[in-house]
């Protein structure tokens, strides 16, 4: 949910990505990263494409697609949700 979250608010390659990831989950392995990538790519919820900006090799990229944002928008949902619940619990 997290590196879809990131993915929706702008186009994206892998390594900005990794850096965002390890500020809150140092511990994560970097090919796990990628292993979400490509399943994101796979279930239709990103897109990739060859950026030319970098004024080297071409990077690929990573945009969330429709599907991709409807996703989000269920997991975000159930989420807070569960947020609301662990709350009421009167646990923070």
């Amino acid at each position: 949910m997290c590196i879809l979250k990131f993915i929706s608010e702008e186009d994206v390659y892998g390594y900005p990505i990794m850096q965002k990831m390890e500020q809150y989950f140092p511990d994560k392995d970097n090919s796990s990263i990628y292993a979400i990538l490509r399943r994101l790519c796979s279930e239709g919820y990103t897109e990739t494409y060859m950026g030319t900006e970098s004024g080297g090799p071409a990077r690929k990229y990573y945009r969330i697609t429709e599907a991709g944002m409807n996703y989000l928008n269920e997991k975000v949902s159930e989420w807070r949700m569960i947020n609301k619940i662990v709350e009421e619990f009167g646990l923070k």
